[in-house]
């Protein structure tokens, strides 16, 4: 990082460099990033030394508080070092930038929509405890309760690196709130994950292959929302992913915003073609079979990923955004599969 960073120094130095403006941006965005990455080492490492330095001092002291408090210490390092760890493994194109989160609610109706909203009430909580800044996209309400679709913006390094093997069918088994009989109900909704992306991943889409719809903006926002055509659908027919945008008064903003998330749509589809990744995301079907990790509220209390086998009874913290174990546990166990 040392070395890398020296050469972006010399290049800066050049007069020719801001001639091509787009290219200046992305080296010194690659810079700022090395910096920050080199710093946070830096600052475990000598964190490390410090602490390893004041053990050996408290032993040969017999210093027992000490001892205990350090190792204390010791052991928070260790819990950053193991997540530092994962992070070192984010080496996709795109894994260190921000991603649009999905939601869709599965069938059944009202039961499924409300799970669909527990579930973007989840991946909220998540993105604001680790410092990201959630933006909602889009979203269409359900007629009684809950969520029929929304898309978010989670904003912030690495978001899509950590949260990219979130995409799939997640599975809710529960007393249904309702049901007037109290019966156990199944619910199913999908995520999908996509990277933010810039202009330096290219990303080519033709004119004709695209079908773009505007219509009336749903939910709160005023009554200029409600009675202008201000939301955008965009339609890649060859592929038949669909994009819409409600976030902005502005029709231009919509379709610009609708427009990136396109654009990284289909350069997420890229991955999964070259990454061969059969079936993760895949939302055609979403019910028994494709789900890849169940919530089990009744008749006991169990969060279990069935991918990697891994599981938590506290349910109430995992639906509170509590779910970095089920991420780092997924991240270990692609890396491991490699």
């Amino acid at each position: 990082m040392k070395a890398e960073i020296e050469k972006i120094c010399k290049l800066t130095e050049s007069e020719d460099l801001w001639n091509d403006q787009n290219r200046a941006k992305e080296i010194m965005k690659r810079k700022a990033q090395l910096e920050s990455e080199l710093e946070r080492f830096e600052k475990a490492e000598s964190q490390f030394s410090d602490l390893k330095s004041m053990l050996e001092l408290a032993e040969a002291e017999n210093e027992v508080q000490i001892i205990e408090e350090t190792e204390k210490e010791i052991q928070k390092l260790h819990k950053y070092m193991k997540i530092y760890q994962l992070e070192c493994f984010f080496s996709g194109e795109a894994d260190n930038n921000s991603c649009y989160l999905e939601v869709h609610s599965g069938a059944g109706g009202t039961e499924a929509q409300d799970w669909a909203q527990m579930l973007l009430r989840m991946y909220s909580r998540w993105a604001e405890d680790h410092k990201y800044s959630v933006e909602i996209i889009e979203e269409s309400v359900g007629e009684e309760a809950g969520i029929k679709s929304t898309t978010i913006k989670i904003d912030g390094i690495k978001a899509y690196g950590w949260l990219k093997s979130e995409a799939g069918v997640h599975r809710l088994v529960r007393i249904s709130p309702f049901d007037s009989n109290a019966r156990r109900h199944t619910s199913f909704a999908s995520i999908g994950v996509y990277p933010v992306i810039d202009e330096s991943i290219k990303v080519e889409i033709n004119d004709s292959d695209l079908r773009i719809d505007t219509y009336r903006a749903s939910g709160a926002g005023g009554q200029h929302v409600n009675k202008t055509e201000s939301a955008v659908r965009i339609t890649h027919i060859p592929t038949g992913i669909v994009v819409q945008c409600q976030t902005d008064r502005s029709q231009h903003r919509n379709k610009a915003i609708a427009f990136d998330m396109l654009r990284a749509r289909l350069y997420e589809l890229e991955l999964r073609k070259k990454e061969e990744q059969n079936n993760v995301g895949d939302k055609n079907e979403i019910g028994w079979g494709r789900q890849i990790r169940s919530y089990v509220m009744q008749p006991y209390q169990m969060v279990k990923d069935l991918r990697t086998g891994f599981e938590k009874g506290d349910v109430s913290s995992v639906l509170d955004g509590k779910i970095d174990e089920f991420l780092q546990t997924s991240i270990s166990a692609k890396v491991e599969k490699k």
